[in-house]
């Protein structure tokens, strides 16, 4: 909600956006400090548009997990383990672009509350495995399916061909932030 307690799709403020409580507003300095750092080849107002989208999209993801059992990290540890299957804490760690022991303490937590279980590699009794329970694979639904009613109710009120130019964007961009993308940058992992 932004400052006058309206929705980020109701406010009517030019280049105000605001996600999960939080005021996002770019004035005319930030703007020029872009343009003065020379960040960009894509005019900064476009950037800026970036910008807002990247913290709705993330507003997005933590409202998903509000009020639930899970926090956003939690989370995306157990995506990974949905999308991967049963897997070791290194290859957990590798996907998150996090180190061994956060996945460790996310995983004590998960164990704790039934989402998932330890296990080991029957060819190396040290490595420690990683599996999603019915538990886990439910509240991995659930917080999916939140995702996307709010995702739909917002992209419910776009124009069809306002819709369709955005996920042809957004499926160019994630293609562009791929494999290859950076050798020094992790890969996209999911929110």
């Amino acid at each position: 909600m932004c400052s006058d307690r309206r929705r980020r799709g109701d406010c009517p403020r030019a280049g105000h956006g605001c996600t999960a409580g939080v005021i996002f507003a770019w004035n005319n300095s930030q703007v020029r400090g872009a343009k003065q750092l020379g960040m960009t080849k894509a005019p900064v107002d476009e950037l800026v548009a970036f910008e807002i989208a990247t913290r709705d999209l993330v507003g997005v993801a933590l409202r998903s997990v509000e009020n639930l059992e899970v926090s956003l990290p939690q989370f995306r540890l157990l995506m990974v383990l949905q999308e991967q299957g049963r897997s070791t804490s290194t290859e957990c760690a590798r996907a998150l672009g996090v180190v061994g022991s956060s996945v460790t303490r996310l995983a004590d937590r998960l164990d704790a509350s039934g989402h998932l279980v330890r296990g080991t590699d029957p060819s190396n009794r040290s490595v420690v495995t990683l599996e999603l329970t019915g538990q886990g694979r439910k509240l991995v639904r659930q917080i999916s399916a939140r995702r996307r009613r709010e995702l739909s109710r917002v992209l419910d009120r776009l124009d069809p061909a306002e819709r369709t130019a955005c996920a042809a964007a957004l499926r160019t961009l994630h293609e562009l932030l791929g494999e290859g993308y950076a050798d020094d940058l992790y890969s996209p992992v999911p929110l």
